[in-house]
């Protein structure tokens, strides 16, 4: 008689946790018995590789003969393996593996091909020898390319910590073994019946059912005798097979292997991290036919056709297959926040541009599921580029307050929209399991409106990407009673599905969407956000001139030759330094010393590349006399003090000047006031300073600094104690005691875990201001075209500031030229302006306009945002008064009760322990306005600020116009930012303006050289099917145009 059990649920879920283990009873359990018939290699040698060198350069090196046992490294070292493997007869009709672990990153090589990645990490220890040897084969001959990292990198003491550098690596396994098919398909029944029993709740039948169904497998399954087996299997296909109904939510299932282009590894391990990944994802396309993946970033495609050609066919033929599926439309998937609004531009015009030539493919969905808050113009510069759509994962880490949508309408400060999804599983590295697919449904926030999520399966950060495990999972999963239904779909399938609904029911998300975590990002590793800021500047003067020059001579018939391949190989470097973990200051140290190699490439050859444009355009000749001539790269006149070098730190000799327009200035320097037309040039003609600047010493200590439009008094410390505008008595800093403008304070900055990343609410607690002067503050510059100070004030025994306080004849702001020598652990850096304005809201410049957020703690939703992001401004005001913060490369800012702070320097210690480490140099500027910011020039003194007038020596022809204006725009509130070659005609220019005030306008633009043709087109270049419409006005050589708020325009212009 069968003795009936009463089960106990935990016990129950316990033993076959236990029989399918792989540490606990392997001698006598299911997992033990994966594996059977081990056999050594034939043969196994061993070469140490003198870097990352190739399959063609490694097979000529020395190989050795090696054991399993040895251990390989250090860190970032390779090493090759050649294997010889002959599989015994009486294997011949069974599966053999290759069994291989080197607890390292690896990669196989067949015949010069890479064929499979091998991974310690993930378990990714064997590749199958029978499908690559073929039928009838028994031997077999393998390389192997181990790369001494592990996935993610080797932090030393956290995942996230400096590298350890003298990391080796044991070979712990090299055979060959029978894979039982049988096995592990059991296996993945008894793992699939727990994780159901163990995860639906209590009152849900269906869980006891997969209990009891899931005990009665293992009562079936004798270990000794095979044929038990299949009667085992036959219990879960029944219990599987019981279908879903037609209400259930659906789950869009899309392979995904994250692939950070630089992190915890440096860029020339990404190059062969997508080898490893997608070499298996390849092999499993030929395994799983109804197996999807999707890839973004344009750059890791562009390296696998230059490193690994046989790869890059097979890719391309599943793309044209539609299964291996290019997304997101960028050069990368970059930082979210920091680049310029061109910058973003030019992510997608060189990604789908590069798509499109390589796959015949635009992407339609923006791809960012990793990075750290998204911009609020994004969906206006998605919309521009071709795409509708956007996926990301992200904001699921906010600390404080869970966004409320999971698929939704996102709208920009322009009105742009672009349907949303945030998958509900609150990650893209999901593995097959069925608590995922019922966290998916439980947190999916949009029920209702809605039945359809997405779910991105595959290891990620660091590659790797999907397993077999996690395919043969989600087929047990496809349609089963009592779970969601689990589809293998593409993005196209999901997004196309949704907007086949009522997307009018679906809610609307306005403005930024704003992480609240890692926002330490917008100041960590300051240099390579100044360099970040600066590249950006001088691509776009040299975009600018070179296209005047290209023009000029085409025209002109004459020789320039635009620097097509090479502005390009620029841009896309700067793009790649855009990373959402390079430009975010979260890289290990390695990866910056490529990036400011790359940076430092930008600038040499922009500097050569502006040279040579000059030269064409202004021509050259040996029997003219050297002129200075003064460049002005922006789309405006602009009347400023500029500086004339002399490295003898004297005047020069032939500076014929009076004193009345010039002035010497501290270190020697001529400085003159000049006036420069848009976009153009002048032969420097200094203007007498009919208003000059000075500096006085009141007798109660402050120094007073004066000129036409502000005043300000400057103690001991370089503190503003006060700041007015010229004919008024308003103090524009805060009058209670103790408030001072331009005070540095210092904070503690030890966040929970994320070092790089994350600055803390409670650091706002540990504020302590510099008060003590290593040199108090003393005149530099007496006038009359510009007076300055210079301070010096101790940060720690370690640290200082020295800062040059100074204001130049017609200036409206005070400039505060600043050096940090800075040797701190887990500090924080600010200055703060407490200002006497009150406001609700401050508003920030971001990309193609400016964003308004609070200037209090109301809610959690508003203190949540301690610290947030803008670009070269920030402003709080107001009726008919305000402040402006203005800065060459800060990103931080911290604004609450009236208080301004920018954020100048972090000192975090991972992943690298010399993160801003050394000495800094950056600019800000405070400026108060009367009226409104727009209309005071706020957004047109820090575009100046950035991008100071060029100062030039030049030998024109003569006869040569000693002035000239190539573009102009009649409206302020109209900015022509971008000025470039078409990327497909050497005969047109693309102009980009958009509207900077936010609100409605006409504008009219102004072109010196004279144009055939001009029509719209979007982002990509391509001409807009309406592209001559009633927004756009041609006469003669002006262009009118009407502009919606912050609207981007871009024109097309053929010569």
């Amino acid at each position: 008689m069968e003795y009936v059990t009463v089960k106990n649920k935990r016990t129950t879920l316990e033993r076959a946790d236990k029989f399918i283990s792989p540490i606990y009873f392997k001698d006598v359990n299911l997992r033990g018995r994966l594996y059977r018939d081990h056999h050594a290699l034939k043969s196994l040698t061993h070469f140490a590789a003198p870097g990352r060198i190739t399959y063609s350069q490694a097979i000529k090196g020395k190989f050795l003969k090696t054991e399993v046992g040895q251990s390989f490294g250090p860190t970032w070292a390779t090493h090759w393996f050649h294997l010889e493997i002959d599989v015994p007869d009486k294997l011949q009709k069974e599966e053999v593996h290759l069994l291989w672990n080197s607890n390292t990153e690896a990669l196989v090589w067949q015949d010069g091909n890479p064929v499979q990645g091998l991974s310690g990490d993930y378990e990714r220890i064997s590749f199958p020898l029978s499908k690559a040897m073929g039928k009838d084969q028994t031997k077999c001959s393998l390389y192997i390319e181990m790369a001494c990292n592990g996935v993610l990198g080797v932090g030393k003491d956290s995942m996230i910590g400096a590298p350890d550098m003298n990391k080796f690596f044991t070979l712990s396994q090299a055979e060959i073994a029978v894979f039982d098919r049988e096995a592990y398909d059991l296996i993945l029944d008894v793992e699939t019946l727990h994780d159901m029993a163990k995860h639906m709740t209590e009152e849900n039948e269906r869980g006891y059912q997969a209990l009891y169904t899931m005990n009665q497998l293992i009562n079936t399954i004798d270990l000794n005798d095979r044929s038990t087996y299949a009667k085992a299997h036959q219990i879960a296909e029944r219990f599987f097979q019981q279908r879903n109904g037609q209400s259930q939510h659906v789950i869009y299932a899309m392979g995904h292997a994250h692939m950070d282009t630089a992190w915890l590894w440096p860029y020339a391990e990404t190059v062969r991290k997508c080898a490893r990944s997608w070499s298996c994802t390849i092999r499993l396309m030929e395994q799983f036919p109804d197996f999807n993946f999707t890839c973004s970033q344009a750059q890791q495609y562009e390296w696998v056709k230059q490193n690994y050609p046989g790869l890059y066919t097979q890719i391309k033929d599943f793309v044209k297959r539609g299964r291996f599926i290019p997304v997101g439309g960028t050069w990368v998937e970059m930082d979210g926040n920091l680049p310029s609004g061109e910058a973003f531009v030019r992510q997608f015009l060189y990604g789908q541009r590069y798509f499109m030539q390589e796959f015949n493919k635009k992407c339609t969905e923006f791809w960012l599921p990793d990075t750290f808050g998204y911009s609020p113009q994004l969906p206006q510069i998605m919309r521009i580029s071709g795409i509708s759509r956007f996926l990301t994962q992200k904001l699921s880490w906010s600390l404080v307050n869970k966004f409320p949508h999971h698929t939704f309408w996102w709208e920009g400060i322009d009105g742009s929209s672009v349907l949303s999804h945030f998958p509900p599983g609150d990650s893209y590295h999901m593995t097959g399991k069925v608590e995922e697919v019922l966290r998916t449904i439980k947190n999916f926030k949009d029920k209702g409106r809605s039945g359809r999520s997405v779910y991105l399966f595959g290891y990620g950060d660091g590659g790797n990407g999907p397993s077999e495990e996690m395919l043969h999972r989600m087929k047990r999963l496809k349609d089963v009673d009592g779970l969601p239904k689990v589809q293998q779909k593409t993005p196209q399938d999901f997004f196309s599905d949704i907007e086949r609904e009522d997307t009018g029911s679906l809610c609307r998300w306005r403005g930024e969407l704003y992480l609240e975590l890692h926002n330490g990002t917008y100041t960590t590793h300051a240099k390579v956000k100044k360099m970040n800021r600066f590249c950006e500047f001088r691509l776009h003067d040299v975009d600018f001139l070179s296209s005047v020059a290209n023009i000029l001579s085409v025209q002109n018939k004459g020789s320039y030759k635009f620097p097509t391949e090479e502005l390009l190989r620029l841009w896309k470097l700067l793009l790649l330094n855009q990373f959402h973990d390079v430009l975010p200051g979260t890289s290990i140290e390695m990866v910056y010393e490529d990036a400011h190699q790359h940076y430092k490439d930008i600038v040499t050859s922009c500097q050569q590349l502006y040279s040579d444009a000059l030269t064409s355009i202004l021509g050259g000749s040996a029997k003219s006399d050297p002129v200075t001539m003064v460049m002005n790269c922006m789309g405006w006149q602009r009347q400023e003090v500029v500086t004339i070098d002399t490295p003898s730190g004297n005047p020069a000799k032939k500076q014929r000047k009076s004193e009345e327009v010039v002035q010497q200035d501290s270190k020697g320097n001529i400085l003159a006031m000049v006036t420069v037309p848009s976009y153009g040039y002048a032969i420097m003609k200094p203007l007498k300073c009919d208003n000059p600047c000075s500096i006085e010493t009141k007798s109660d200590g402050p120094y007073v600094l004066r000129n036409e439009f502000v005043t300000a008094e400057i103690d001991h410390l370089g503190r503003i104690t006060a700041l007015t505008l010229k004919g008024g008595e308003r103090n524009a800093m805060s009058s209670e005691p103790g408030c001072y403008g331009n005070q540095f304070v210092l904070y503690d900055d030890i966040p929970l875990y994320w070092d790089a990343w994350d600055v803390m609410d409670y650091h706002q607690e540990t504020r302590k201001p510099l008060a003590i002067a290593v040199s108090p503050a003393k005149v530099l510059d007496r006038g009359p075209l510009r007076v300055s100070l210079v301070v010096q004030l101790k940060v720690s025994d370690q640290s200082y500031v020295e800062q040059v306080i100074s204001l130049d004849a017609g200036s409206p702001y005070i400039r505060c030229q600043t050096k940090v020598e800075w040797h701190e652990n887990r500090k924080f850096l600010k200055v703060e302006f407490p200002t006497s304005v009150h406001s609700m809201s401050a508003t920030y410049d971001i990309q193609f306009g400016h964003y308004q957020r609070t200037n209090h703690n109301n809610t959690s939703w508003d203190w949540a945002q301690f610290e947030v992001f803008g670009h070269k401004w920030a402003a709080l005001s107001e009726h008919n008064y305000g402040v402006a913060i203005l800065n060459d490369s800060k990103y931080g800012y911290s604004t609450r009760d009236g208080v301004m702070r920018l954020s100048l320097l972090r000192s975090p210690k991972a992943p690298d322990v010399n993160a801003d480490m050394g000495t800094h140099t950056f600019t800000y500027a405070v400026m108060p306005f009367q009226g409104t910011f727009q209309s005071a020039g706020v957004i047109q003194a820090a575009y100046e600020l950035n991008n100071p007038l060029d100062v030039h020596s030049v030998n024109p022809p003569k006869g040569s116009p000693e002035a000239m204006s190539f573009f102009s725009v009649d409206n302020p509130q109209v900015i022509l930012e971008t000025i470039k070659k078409s990327e497909d005609s050497d005969n047109d220019l693309v102009l980009r303006l958009y509207e900077c005030f936010g609100g409605h306008t006409m504008a009219t633009l102004t072109l010196k050289l004279p144009f055939k043709k001009v029509q719209r087109c979007n982002g990509l270049e391509e001409i807009l099917e309406d592209g001559m419409t009633s927004d756009l006005e041609v006469k003669g050589s002006n262009i009118s145009l009407r502009f919606s708020p912050f609207q981007i325009i871009s024109l097309r212009l053929k010569f």
